[in-house]
């Protein structure tokens, strides 16, 4: 389960307490501050003083702060303890708030690592319904604390502002990490690694669309695992067509037929019933009738048509995608440029004919990648 903002604070299950009195779980009606912490961090070390102040600041709003130790590096948990038990002595004799000890990994599992936090200090601000009201680090606590007891914090534009931020942030972090062992493991031509990698991305963040392609991509036309494959391109379209999202509805039907793969080795049944869902739910969202700019879309629900000998429905697409190019909505001359060749070549295809738009010409080739590597649509000569 993600842990962010509104979402019920995990239990308090600790190997055990080394200061304070033992806190079993939230009481309803109190504010707690759970701070994971490390004591090998500098942070973490100034931190500590902070929060004592805050404690005492609002020990009377009902605040109770709790801070975790989770983060001790490789020691043994007894080498771990005894290094914990010296630095409390030695830098902070006056706590007010207990400090708790886990050693087991399963407190950073459940709060550190759903919450997508990495870093240490990290604190979690629990309402008075025991629902998590704030995720991150001291510097706005005082802010957030004051506004936590009496009430208004976690409906404030502010709130759902930080907690966006947060994940942001933080997805963008894993994102980079999960990227380079991705990209490392392809290189290398190790296509269970790399598999390894994107499904972590696909669990942890899925709501990306490109873990999901990626994953799709290495079970279908690198690996080709159709028993594992299929599943998760049936998932996919289902996914797209539930969303009803023009980039995943494209996407997925490029998986399935798209110019740069092989599909030869794809069942046609299941291919073709999924091309044609998809198909379907990207014209109804971009009809013949409306003024969208075709260019965008027909193409790849062409080459579906095309594919499953309607020849008809492709060229029409086709032409339709040309005309969308001299639509009344502006567009870069470059731009044109750049999609004419394509648009040209594929009419060709389909025709089975030379093809001309203004100046340009295409004439049929087996596919469309040779076409455009013998040079594909010419100008007409004078």
């Amino acid at each position: 389960m993600v842990l962010q903002m509104g979402s019920p604070a995990p239990s308090i299950n600790v190997e055990t307490w080394v200061r304070g009195e033992p806190i079993a779980h939230f009481q309803p009606g109190k504010v707690y501050v759970v701070e994971f912490w490390a004591t090998g961090s500098e942070p973490c070390a100034a931190a500590m003083h902070h929060l004592m102040q805050l404690q005492e600041r609002f020990k009377d709003n009902g605040l109770e702060v709790i801070v975790v130790a989770a983060h001790e590096g490789a020691l043994s948990t007894v080498e771990a303890r005894v290094k914990l038990d010296a630095w409390l002595t030695e830098k902070c004799s006056n706590l007010n708030f207990p400090i708790a000890f886990d050693h087991t990994g399963q407190m950073k599992k459940r709060w550190m690592e759903a919450s997508f936090s990495g870093e240490f200090p990290t604190l979690f601000v629990i309402d008075v319904d025991g629902r998590i009201a704030y995720i991150g680090h001291a510097t706005r606590l005082n802010e957030v604390l004051t506004r936590v007891l009496n009430g208004s914090w976690r409906t404030s534009d502010a709130a759902k502002v930080a907690d966006s931020k947060r994940i942001a942030e933080r997805e963008q972090a894993l994102t980079k990490s999960i990227n380079r062992r991705f990209w490392a493991a392809v290189r290398k031509e190790d296509w269970e690694t790399a598999l390894s990698a994107v499904e972590e991305g696909s669990a942890l963040m899925p709501d990306d669309i490109n873990f999901r392609l990626a994953q799709a991509h290495l079970l279908l036309h690198r690996m080709q695992d159709m028993p594992t494959g299929l599943p998760v391109i049936r998932q996919l379209a289902r996914d797209a067509i539930e969303r009803n999202s023009e980039h995943w509805l494209l996407a997925t039907l490029d998986q399935l037929f798209g110019p740069a793969h092989d599909h030869s080795h794809f069942p046609s049944h299941e291919r073709f019933a999924l091309g044609k869902e998809l198909a379907e739910h990207i014209l109804a969202r971009n009809p013949l009738q409306g003024d969208g700019h075709k260019f965008r879309t027909y193409p790849a629900v062409a080459r579906y048509y095309h594919e499953s000998g309607n020849q008809d429905r492709a060229i029409e697409l086709i032409e339709f995608a040309l005309k969308s190019l001299d639509s009344a909505e502006p567009m870069l001359d470059e731009l044109k440029q750049h999609l004419l060749p394509d648009l040209l070549q594929a009419l060709a295809n389909y025709k089975g004919e030379e093809v001309c738009y203004g100046a340009l010409c295409a004439a049929p080739q087996s596919n469309v990648l040779k076409a455009r590597s013998q040079g594909g649509p010419r100008r007409k000569k004078a």
